[in-house]
């Protein structure tokens, strides 16, 4: 890995890190009611992994990285029908970008999206 994408996954996980520890992205703006509902999310969140509810995003990011080809571009957290569920954007070679869903508590597959690229065995 070069210094540029080690770069780049730092800066991703630094703002996921925010996220879900509670922290304001830069540029939030204070008051509006989008924003309260985002801090309550990521509070909601940072307990989960506090208490063990859902697995971290070092662990489970690792795991997609040896199964799928492709960098990833962006992550997300969020709670889907009463779950967390960690959605990953993958940008392979071929430029198509493809989405990995994974359940947080267990890190089970829950849906993909695109046409996924998985890396042989």
């Amino acid at each position: 890995m070069n210094r540029r994408d080690l770069l780049e996954k730092g800066l991703l996980l630094t703002a996921l890190g925010l996220m879900v520890a509670g922290e304001p992205m830069p540029g939030a703006r204070a008051g509006d009611d989008d924003d309260d509902d985002e801090d309550n999310r990521r509070r909601a969140a940072r307990l989960a992994r506090e208490s063990g509810q859902i697995m971290g995003l070092a662990e489970l990011m690792a795991r997609v990285e040896r199964r799928y080809v492709g960098r990833i571009v962006k992550v997300e957290l969020d709670r889907e029908d009463g779950r967390w569920v960690y959605e990953f954007r993958f940008l392979p070679p071929d430029g198509r970008m493809f989405e990995v869903e994974l359940f947080a508590e267990n890190g089970e597959l829950r849906r993909t999206k695109g046409r996924v690229q998985e890396r042989a065995n």
